[in-house]
């Protein structure tokens, strides 16, 4: 099990940038694939971008590829996601999640853990 805290949410202007961070628990951190997922108001959660356990594959939803980038840092037990260019479109709770299959995953059930997630707001 490994515990998984997001931080660097915010409001910011449509064009701007955001870095989101996922401290994780844990000595097993580099045992996970590690994910990132975002919820908008009555909507399902949805598939951002996710990172193999050794930072060398990646995988990004074709609506922030070019805009976003995923990477992790395995001696700080965190994985960030750099937003940039940022649409109206991108606002939602943003979710840090974790998986221990080697198969890099863009569904929901296949990640077993989650953060709390934090809200990512862009005003146009």
């Amino acid at each position: 099990q490994v515990q998984l805290v997001e931080s660097g949410g915010g409001l910011v202007q449509a064009g701007g940038s955001l870095r989101l961070s996922c401290a994780a628990s844990g000595r097993t951190f580099n045992s996970y694939g590690m994910g990132w997922f975002r919820q908008a108001p009555g909507k399902e959660r949805e598939f951002v971008s996710a990172i193999s356990r050794s930072g060398t594959r990646t995988l990004y939803a074709d609506s922030v590829k070019g805009r976003f980038t995923i990477s992790r840092d395995n001696a700080e037990n965190a994985v960030y996601l750099q937003m940039n260019s940022l649409k109206p479109e991108d606002t939602a709770v943003y979710y840090c999640a974790a998986d221990r299959s080697l198969v890099l995953g863009r569904r929901v059930q296949e990640y077993e853990n989650w953060g709390q997630g934090t809200q990512v707001t862009v005003s146009s």
